[in-house]
């Protein structure tokens, strides 16, 4: 993990050609929407279009849910010394926002986009998911981003919906599911891997009541069994340089125990009334309940009790609702002030590292790997096999 990276992220980043840098603004080909609303060029070979990204994104699955990674390789390097960072959340609670600020956009220089597309008012008001797939960005201080779409989200269930009601994606391999199993199939999927490549995972939340995305990451925890992390999948020739770091690495692991990124819970839009302190105390009392029996709490401090003092055990932030309709008041500067603290704080934090040294390159391609021990995963199909058997989802 990186131990260089700074407290708050530069949106300026001074040029190194000797590294490779991703562009702020993504190249585009062409004006003609994809499938998904996303700009890109018309590919004269139909069948392709239903596997590979669209030109001009990076994106890490595809519309049949395979992991590609020849767009997004180029752009890293052998360096050891970098931390990702994931998001997961349901539409419209201001993820790709959040990994902009991440990032260290500002958006004051003119003619210039924002790492990760944020949604529209066209594709709000058709009640369309904004980011497909896992969009990702690394930025000049080796800070990798991964923006993922929205689960729960109906828009990514429609597109996925056959007449008769089955998926038009292969979530588990072999296996017939229908839509609405499928699309909770990969939800769950999504949370697994970025809990398993990633050093920091963002789980956004709108509001106070809305405890969704708690119960994902609850189930995330349980079905995760049997994942490893990045470094251990690494051949053996990459890590030869290695070896002392490696030794330090399993020395920071305990014994029996599997890696987890380290989760933010993030609540975004919230009112002033629940902006109070004690209402904020009683959230943070609220999520540890919840996770207390979890791998969450276990990394942490190996036990279940809940006292005063373990208020800070899980990070738990919050950022305000911002109205456009407001003047300039302390309203609006709460919610972009909020934004920086949690930038800020996200990137100083001090979290486990995967257990061996791995470069850029390595991790993903081991990620890719992942992918695939995901989707083949034995506990998962058997819990998609316990909800199909359930009722809750028709076969």
């Amino acid at each position: 993990m990186a131990g260089s990276i700074g407290g708050t992220g530069s949106s300026n980043p001074s040029p190194n050609p000797s590294a490779p840098k991703i562009l702020l603004a993504k190249p585009s080909a062409g004006p003609v929407p994809g499938k998904f609303g996303r700009g890109g060029v018309e590919d004269e070979t139909a069948p392709h279009r239903a596997r590979l990204p669209p030109v001009g994104s990076l994106n890490l699955l595809s519309d049949s849910w395979e992991f590609h990674i020849d767009r997004f390789l180029p752009f890293l390097t052998e360096n050891t010394d970098f931390m990702v960072i994931g998001i997961i959340g349901p539409p419209g609670v201001g993820k790709s926002m959040i990994m902009n600020e991440l990032y260290g956009f500002d958006g004051i220089s003119p003619g210039m986009l924002p790492p990760f597309a944020i949604q529209s008012e066209d594709t709000r008001a058709m009640a369309r998911h904004c980011t497909v797939g896992i969009e990702p960005r690394i930025s000049a201080e080796r800070l990798i981003l991964l923006d993922t779409q929205s689960v729960f989200s109906p828009s990514v269930l429609s597109e996925m919906m056959r007449p008769d009601g089955s998926s038009t994606v292969s979530v588990l391999s072999g296996e017939s599911l229908s839509a609405e199993l499928a699309h909770e199939i990969m939800n769950i999927q999504l949370g697994v891997l970025l809990a398993s490549i990633c050093h920091i995972l963002l789980v956004v939340s709108e509001g106070v009541h809305d405890n969704n995305m708690w119960h994902l990451m609850l189930t995330v925890d349980l079905l995760k069994h049997g994942i490893p992390d990045p470094s251990l999948i690494t051949p053996p020739h990459s890590q030869s340089s290695t070896v002392g770091p490696d030794k330090e690495g399993k020395d920071n692991v305990h014994e029996g125990e599997e890696y987890m990124a380290t989760p933010v819970f993030v609540h975004t839009k919230l009112q002033d009334q629940d902006l109070s302190p004690p209402n904020i105390v009683q959230m943070r009392k609220a999520l540890l309940r919840y996770f207390s029996s979890s791998s969450f709490m276990r990394h942490k401090c190996g036990n279940t009790k809940i006292n005063a003092k373990d208020t800070e055990l899980l990070n738990l932030f919050v950022i305000p609702y911002k109205d456009k309709d407001d003047s300039p008041s302390a309203q609006c500067e709460s919610y972009v002030s909020s934004l920086w603290k949690l930038r800020d704080q996200v990137l100083s934090m001090t979290c486990p590292s995967f257990t061996r040294n791995v470069s850029e390159r390595d991790w993903l391609k081991s990620s890719a790997k992942i992918w695939e021990l995901v989707k083949s995963s034995p506990i998962i199909s058997e819990y998609s096999r316990t909800l199909l058997s359930s009722g809750m989802f028709r076969r």
